[in-house]
Formats: structure tokens, C-alpha cells, sequence
């Protein structure tokens, strides 16, 4: 059975040391130029009036030239005041306020992206925060490195408790494997929280999207980019950056959109990230598999202890790399507690996006 379980966890092992592997060459991005490339930043918001005039102050705070940058606020058929809050705004030069042409996220964007007039298209989401040089930093790096796609660095804010650390230590994980796989060549995920990209490259790729699915707008554009082999996505390593994005205080609104990510793989056509997601998946039901084993027969215990440790290495190197390079390093306490509770939490989200009713859009 030590055998078996060895097998079945090694492609897990192996795929996760080589995004270790390109974790470690990261080389940080130090903005030391000037540019002429005007930027739209589009935001989709639906009921955001409390955290969109945050957002909007942050934006107006960046330094960078006003009339190098647009901001395209959609408002995405909100029932509260965010249209009125946002089209009252007044300390963002080149700001425009649109409603939603449809319906859902996706939509939202598309609509925001086809009055846009810069040719690098910047997302963010209403409920992020940012520094005063996140705008100058990523304008930068696109226009050094002209890549069709640039994944930029997102962290969630501290939370409360076990919980609240284990969704960041989720979050942190998430966002080492996604630097990981871009350096190592095989992107698998990003985050429209944070996501820069040509505008040209959306028109070209727009009808990649899954126009049936109300968000997903983010991971399968990468998807999408991806299969042109001419294409480049880069990662943005740089701490400026970097935006930080709500945690979730109740564990149902958590689940629920864990489980609005997952319903999307049934859509996803790239063969690593299918790969990847299926390993993980095997490798979580073999630890719980042997871990119920257990209570009939000890001997089982021991070879799911042996499973955790072996399981356990890459997500520690990962994590390790992660941690420190967003100046988490205290998450790593949580650590072992996290990895005992990791495996039911995505049969119970994996489960809740396939087998419940309602809306998974």
C-alpha cells in the first residue's frame, strides 16, 4: 500500500518542485524609466459603495501622470448607490462611469474594455487597495518587457483567527503556484484583481472567454493567450505592485466563492492546468482515503502521516518562498494545522460546486 500511495502522490511531488524551481529564479522589477503608454483601468463593481471611493482615492493618490491613464468604472446592475458614488468622484482626471451593458463580471469588463482608449487594459477590483506607485510600476514592466499579458502579485488582507489565517495561507499558496507556473513556462491561473494585458490581445481572444459563464474573465483569457505560442505572459514581481484585496469573516461566503473558482474547470481547455488540477485532486482523496482506512486498521495511520510529510515538502518550499517574499513570514506557524484541514475543505468545496443546486455562474 506504501508503494501505491508513493506513486499515486509522486506526479503531485514532481510538478509542484518544478514551480518551486520557478519560484526561485523570480527577479524583483525596479521601475527606473519613464513612459508615454496611456493605461485604461477598468473596475466592475456590483454593490461596492462602501469600498469603491476607497479604491478611487488610492487611484487618484498614484504617481504617475494624469493624462498618461483612464479609469473606467462599470457598474454592473447595482441595487445600491455605487453608479451615483462613483460618477460624483471627482479627484480622477480621465474618469468614466458606465453601466453594464449586460449581466456578471465578465460582461462587465468587455463593456468597459470596448470605450477603453489606452492600449494596455489594467483590472482591479472595487474592494483593493494599492500603493501610490502601482500604476507607474506595471506600466513600466509592460512596456520593458511588451508582453501580451502581465500577472501582477495579489494579497489578502490579514484575518482573524484559524480561519482567517488559513484563507491566507490558501491565498499566498494559490498565488506562489500561479509565479511559479509562469516562469517555468506552463501559466495555469491568474487573478483579474491584479492583470494587465493589451487591449489587442482581448479583442483577439474575446471570443475564448465562455460568453456562457458570467465571470472566468481573468483565467481563460490567460488560457486563451496562452495557446498562441508567439504570445508572452509574464509575472510582475515587483512590491509596488502589489494590491490587497478583502478577506472573507464568514466561512459560507468563503465556500461560495471557492466554489464559483472550481465550477469554472469544467470549461478550462489547457492541459496543464487540467493536469495539475486533477493530480491535486487525486492527492487529496488518497489522504483522506487512508486517513478513514485508519479507524479500521492503525497501520493505515502511518502510511497517511508518511503521505502528509511527503505531500507536505513542495507546499512548505512554496509557501516558504511566498510568505517571505509578501512579508507574511509569521503564516508559517499555521502551517501544519492548515495541511490537516486542506484536504477536507476542497472535498467539501469540490462537492459543492458539482452536486448543489443554484447558481455556479
Amino acid at each position: 500500500m506504501q508503494w501505491i500511495a508513493i506513486i499515486l502522490i509522486f506526479p503531485y511531488v514532481y510538478i509542484l518542485l518544478v514551480i518551486y524551481r520557478g519560484l526561485r529564479s523570480l527577479k524583483s522589477f525596479i521601475p527606473a524609466s519613464t513612459t508615454s503608454i496611456f493605461a485604461s483601468i477598468i473596475v466592475a463593481c456590483r454593490n461596492e459603495q462602501e469600498y469603491l471611493p476607497l479604491l478611487l482615492n488610492d487611484i487618484a493618490a498614484q504617481l504617475h501622470p494624469d493624462s498618461l491613464f483612464e479609469v473606467i468604472i462599470v457598474d454592473d446592475n447595482s441595487a445600491d448607490r455605487t453608479f451615483e458614488i462613483a460618477s460624483g468622484y471627482s479627484g480622477i482626471k480621465n474618469l468614466t462611469v458606465i453601466k453594464n451593458e449586460g449581466r456578471g463580471k465578465k460582461e462587465a469588463i468587455r463593456t468597459g474594455i470596448i470605450v477603453s482608449a489606452g492600449s494596455l487594459i489594467i483590472t482591479t477590483d472595487a474592494d483593493c487597495s494599492m500603493g501610490e506607485n502601482w500604476l507607474r510600476t506595471i506600466v513600466e514592466f509592460y512596456e520593458e518587457s511588451g508582453a501580451d499579458m502581465i500577472v501582477c502579485p495579489v494579497k489578502l488582507e490579514q484575518g482573524k483567527g484559524f480561519f482567517g489565517r488559513f484563507q491566507e495561507l490558501e491565498f499566498l499558496s494559490l498565488q506562489g503556484v500561479t509565479a511559479g507556473s509562469i516562469i517555468s513556462g506552463n501559466s495555469t491561473m491568474c487573478n483579474g484583481a491584479n492583470l494587465a494585458f493589451k487591449r489587442d490581445a482581448y479583442m483577439i481572444n474575446q471570443e475564448n472567454l465562455h460568453p456562457e459563464l458570467l465571470s472566468g474573465d481573468d483565467i481563460f483569457l490567460l488560457h486563451s493567450i496562452k495557446k498562441n505560442e508567439q504570445s508572452v505572459i509574464e509575472w510582475l514581481e515587483a512590491f509596488d505592485s502589489v494590491v490587497t484585496t478583502r478577506s472573507h469573516s464568514d466561512a459560507g461566503q468563503f465556500i461560495k466563492q471557492r466554489r464559483k473558482w472550481i465550477s469554472k474547470v469544467i470549461a478550462y481547455n489547457d492541459s496543464f492546468t487540467i493536469l495539475l488540477g486533477i493530480v491535486t485532486f487525486v492527492t487529496i482523496l488518497l489522504q483522506i482515503f487512508i486517513l478513514a482506512a485508519g479507524f479500521f486498521n492503525h497501520t493505515f495511520i502511518y502510511i497517511y502521516l508518511f503521505i502528509l510529510i511527503i505531500k507536505s515538502v513542495p507546499d512548505l518550499l512554496i509557501l516558504h518562498n511566498t510568505t517571505l517574499r509578501y512579508g507574511k513570514r509569521e503564516l508559517m506557524a499555521w502551517f501544519i494545522p492548515s495541511q490537516v484541514v486542506y484536504p477536507f475543505y476542497v472535498l467539501i468545496t469540490v462537492s459543492y460546486a458539482f452536486f448543489s443546486p443554484g447558481e455556479r455562474n
